[in-house]
């Protein structure tokens, strides 16, 4: 872009921006002009995709802000219109609800959206206050809603924000909604075309938030036990008040929190990245598990969807992994004589095809992300590895990092009345099922070509050997399968091993997902299966590494 034109193109954004903070900011770089910097903001626009949108905090196009909100607001609201929702002034509008979380102008961007839809002539009603991204999902089928906005950037960093969008049945959108979506938000010539009231939605009572509380009772089972204690994390976000609700509701010990970490927080200052996957995001919770001893430490992320968990093993405590605790609480609902399907993502276990086979249940892969996991049909559990557990479809058709804690708190209560733990359980589906063992080699980059180069590297020259395996299947995702619609992954399989190569919907990453399946012949076999695994996600990882130059 030449230069004379991105300083146009800036003027006119500040022109019609509506934050001061942003006006702010934009002036500042305006003035020396900061080059380089207005390029980065002004060189295309955020796209809007089935995650929504999510990006770094600030002005202009490339960032998230009011102005980029607002125009996502009014191309949500064009498209419902479209495609037939009543509007107007009757009593029967299309309502859209709309929740948000702790993170810097996250109130804002919920308020913008109420007004952009009131005046478009939809009914809009905003959660009482930032809580939980599923008390969101809840909400939409619990008020007959014709979408629901739920404003967050999950477990990102600080500096980003986000904006999940859900239609009626709860589910977060797919294609083609996606793009018809997106076609509408690029149909907006300025932000002075949007109506935006001041006043006309509805601000929610905490009656909502007390439904979903009633719902949780469905998740567990009647008269079961319900003494395991445990040490809670909201990791800054917005998951306390309501996971010790529900925790006191079941009648659960009261979890010991951990202080720092327990209230909101936008800056998150205790952790580098507030995802319990990421490294040294756990240390708090670890040490107030060594001064409380208890039985199981649950985290939630930000947001509250995610469930993360730890457990004592031998004198240390460590995070169990999203395939660990998808596949123990899929276990202990085959134990409580569940029916219904099972499903996951295809990045995730394929543990959970062993139990839903063995149980007699059906079973279905999806292509990453509950906004295909939810649609499955007859779905009764979903999960994906990233920690991710859809416990109770028929309440919430999304992930809930509050009904999974109470789920695995259930079966933790139940294994320590056996004088059993989590771990045992883990042993008993090894020996089972054979010991599946996963891993992830996940690059973190600032310059996304270097994710374009290595998709494009693994794909002019695939690997024909991994870990000394011979690759059996090199499937290219973007072409679809027989059960899945494409996607840009590739995936390869091995006589016990598997590999598939993704970039991250969400963030600057690509990702590897790793899993080694190893027979186990009893439990005096584990020790060795285990090694024979550890070894082979390794090798895995450092010949997958290579292969895409990394």
């Amino acid at each position: 872009m030449h230069d004379d034109d991105l300083l146009a193109k800036a003027k006119a954004w500040l022109a019609e921006d509506p934050d001061p903070d942003t006006r702010e900011e934009l002036a500042a770089l305006l003035e020396t002009p900061d080059l380089p910097e207005l390029t980065a903001r002004f060189s295309g626009t955020l796209q809007f995709g089935t995650a929504g949108l999510r990006g770094e905090l600030g002005a202009g196009p490339q960032r998230m802000n009011r102005a980029v909100v607002i125009r996502a607001a009014a191309g949500l609201a064009a498209y419902l219109k479209k495609n037939g929702v009543p509007h107007g002034t009757q009593d029967d509008a299309g309502l859209v609800v709309i929740g948000y979380d702790a993170r810097h102008k996250s109130a804002d961007f919920a308020r913008d959206t109420a007004a952009v839809m009131t005046g478009a002539g939809l009914r809009a009603a905003v959660l009482p206050r930032p809580l939980p991204t599923p008390v969101l999902a809840f909400a939409i089928r619990h008020l007959g809603a014709v979408a629901g906005v739920e404003v967050t950037a999950s477990h990102n960093p600080p500096r980003d924000n986000g904006y999940k969008v859900y239609l009626g049945d709860g589910s977060q959108i797919v294609p083609p909604a996606d793009a018809e979506i997106a076609a509408e938000i690029d149909a907006i010539a300025a932000l002075a075309d949007v109506p935006r009231p001041d006043s006309g939605w509805e601000i929610l009572d905490d009656s909502v938030l007390d439904a979903y509380l009633a719902r949780t009772d469905a998740v567990l089972a009647p008269g079961s036990p319900r003494t395991a204690r445990t040490v809670y994390t909201a990791m800054h976000g917005v998951g306390k008040d309501t996971l010790l609700a529900a925790f006191a509701r079941a009648g659960f010990p009261t979890p010991v929190l951990v202080p720092a970490q327990a209230e909101p927080d936008p800056d998150f200052p205790t952790v580098a990245f507030p995802n319990p996957e990421e490294p040294g995001a756990m240390d708090l919770a670890f040490a107030t598990a060594r001064e409380a001893d208890p039985d199981l430490i649950i985290a939630n992320d930000p947001d509250a969807d995610r469930c993360a968990a730890a457990v004592r093993d031998g004198g240390e405590w460590r995070m169990l992994r999203g395939d660990e605790v998808g596949a123990l609480l899929a276990a202990h609902l085959v134990r409580r004589g569940t029916t219904g399907t099972f499903a996951e993502s295809i990045v995730s276990s394929s543990l959970l095809g062993r139990i839903a086979e063995s149980a007699g249940l059906g079973y279905e892969e999806t292509l990453t992300g509950f906004k295909w996991i939810a649609r499955v049909e007859g779905l009764r559990y979903g999960y994906e590895e990233a920690l991710g557990y859809c416990v109770d479809p028929e309440g919430v058709r999304d992930k809930d990092g509050i009904t999974a804690a109470l789920l695995l708190t259930e079966l933790a209560s139940g294994l320590k009345s056996e004088g059993r733990t989590l771990l045992d359980l883990l042993d008993d589906l090894a020996v089972e099922h054979g010991l599946h063992a996963t891993d992830q080699l996940s690059v973190r980059v600032e310059d996304l070509s270097v994710i374009a180069d290595a998709m494009r590297r693994l794909r002019e020259h695939p690997p024909v050997r991994l870990a000394g395996l011979t690759v059996t299947a090199a499937e290219d995702l973007t072409r679809g399968t027989d059960r899945l619609p494409p996607t840009d992954g590739l995936r390869y399989v091995m006589d016990g091993a598997r590999v598939i190569v993704r970039p991250s919907g969400t963030e600057p990453k690509l990702k590897c997902y790793l899993e080694a399946v190893v027979p186990v012949g009893s439990r005096d076999d584990l020790r060795s299966a285990r090694e024979r695994a550890a070894g082979l996600l390794a090798a895995l990882k450092r010949d997958v590494s290579e292969a895409a130059g990394l």
